[in-house]
């Protein structure tokens, strides 16, 4: 997280730096623009004697020293006087004209000394940022380097895993998710704006807000859904980009079915229940998964590499030494029995986390055949009778954690869910007007269970509820934040074709 934290403060402030550089460069030219005015200004003068004289070629002179103050004069003073004065001469008002320019050199000096100092306060405050840019970023690369120093025997062992893919597939598609994000959020707002206040709207906008904004919105949900698989980060990706210690996350392949879908509740969502989970256990680490061998397109959510069939066994044993926890989806499977016995026996207890689905018999008998002391499972879970309903509507109804006595604690999937924290939270949500955003989805529950479960055992993680329940709207943040990003940079590339006389 601090590494992370350096790093976006060094790139906001390299690109502050860069805005109050091309602020300073403007500056400058302005300056060199105007450093003629005293000659035209004395020219200009000279120009409306001549008329007042009679002289009727002045004219020109008049015309065009009114040009160059209008196209270069800094300040409202010495253009307005200027086209004022042009404007009296060509009407017959000599007199009134010169009235006006009467203090046009004093003005012209004002301004070039305004000029100056304007150049010079931007040229120190671009330059001081520019100092900071640069000290921010020798600790930044630094700590990149560090981090995937760290990280880099875990990837070394899952590269060798990870299929090959042509170097230009993942940017491509990363290109294409974020096009799909951006047009998702803004068909999102635009939806939203038309529901709460369309009939605000003139007609015409009316007329073209939602069904534009709809159009947005399906565009984005149809690109995302055939650009998110194709882009996501292998676990050697994530593990370079993290550098952290991972969480290693088992479960039956067979179980992948359920967790890729989508929760119901949310207005629009396309991020899958291991999404969600994934982004909870994120607080931890980066969250690294086995594949299922011969699968088109990777399941969104933990990270993925793929081992051979026949010869698996002894990667996931290392995998659980160097994780920093291993989080145990039960099921079915002699393969997931064998690691749930390795894990109890070959890992320290506190590194254990055994997410139990509900409707799969004889589960607790065979979990305590390998446990050094029984879970009581079926005690715990039926014990609480009040959050009945939400166990069952849960895929998962207990999370397991163990202390390192191997003593098991037990946390029914609802049974933790503070009612007055929820009910203020849903309150608050409501005054702010995103209440629709407030969804809590049955990872949520899940993941309530394991926070809780984590810290009977001393592992506290205060922000994994808010990474689940926050996890279904990733895609309108991304896109909100991309279309911010991007709006920026163009901001900065508008001025920088102003300072290159392009625009």
């Amino acid at each position: 997280m601090f590494a992370r934290l350096v790093m976006v403060s060094a790139v906001v402030t390299g690109y502050v730096a860069l805005q109050l550089a091309v602020s300073a460069g403007l500056d400058l030219r302005a300056r060199d623009r105007f450093r003629d005015a005293p000659a035209r200004a004395a020219a200009f003068v000279a120009a409306l004697d001549r008329h007042a004289a009679g002289d009727a070629s002045a004219r020109a002179g008049i015309q065009e020293g009114k040009a160059w103050f209008e196209d270069h004069a800094p300040s409202v003073e010495s253009r307005s006087a200027v086209v004022t004065a042009a404007r009296e001469a060509r009407e017959g008002k000599n007199s009134l004209a010169h009235q006006r320019v009467a203090g046009l050199s004093a003005q012209v000096e004002k301004d070039q000394a305004a000029l100056d100092q304007d150049l010079a306060s931007s040229g120190t405050v671009a330059l001081w940022w520019a100092v900071a840019a640069g000290v921010l970023a020798g600790p930044a690369l630094w700590l990149r380097r560090r981090r995937r120093a760290g990280a880099a025997d875990l990837v070394g062992l899952v590269s060798r895993f990870a299929p090959r893919q042509p170097w230009w597939r993942r940017p491509l598609f990363l290109a294409a998710s974020g096009i799909g994000y951006g047009l998702f959020a803004m068909g999102f707002f635009a939806v939203s704006t038309a529901e709460r206040q369309g009939y605000k709207q003139p007609l015409v906008v009316q007329l073209l807000l939602l069904p534009c904004g709809l159009a947005a919105l399906g565009a984005g949900l149809l690109i995302l859904r055939r650009s998110r698989p194709r882009s996501a980060r292998s676990a050697a990706q994530a593990l370079l980009a993290d550098g952290r210690t991972p969480v290693l996350y088992l479960r039956s392949f067979a179980d992948d079915a359920t967790t890729a879908q989508v929760d119901d509740g949310m207005p629009v969502n396309v991020h899958s229940r291991e999404e969600q989970l994934a982004a909870a256990l994120g607080v931890v680490g980066p969250v690294i998964a086995v594949g299922m061998p011969e699968e088109p397109l990777p399941r969104l959510g933990a990270a993925r590499f793929y081992l051979p069939r026949d010869d698996w066994q002894p990667v996931i044993l290392r995998l659980m030494e160097l994780s920093r926890l291993i989080v145990l989806r039960l099921g079915l499977g002699d393969g997931l029995w064998w690691e749930v016995e390795q894990a109890c026996a070959t890992q320290p207890a506190r590194k254990l986390v055994l997410m139990v689905p509900g409707g799969l018999p004889g589960v607790a008998e065979r979990l305590d055949e390998y446990l050094p002391a029984p879970a009581r499972l079926d005690e715990a879970v039926a014990d609480d009778s009040s959050n009945s309903s939400n166990s069952a509507n849960s895929a998962i109804s207990a999370v397991i954690t163990f202390d390192p006595e191997w003593t098991p604690h037990v946390h029914a999937v609802g049974a933790t869910t503070r009612r007055g924290v929820r009910q203020r939270f849903a309150a608050l949500a409501e005054r702010l007007g995103v209440a629709s955003m407030v969804v809590y989805t049955s990872v949520y529950q899940e993941v309530r269970a394991m926070k809780a479960a984590l810290a009977a055992v001393g592992i506290r993680k205060r922000t994994m509820t808010w990474r689940a329940n926050f996890a279904p709207q990733a895609s309108l943040w991304k896109g909100a934040l991309l279309v911010t990003v991007l709006g920026l940079l163009g901001w900065l590339m508008l001025r920088t074709l102003q300072l290159l006389d392009l625009s």
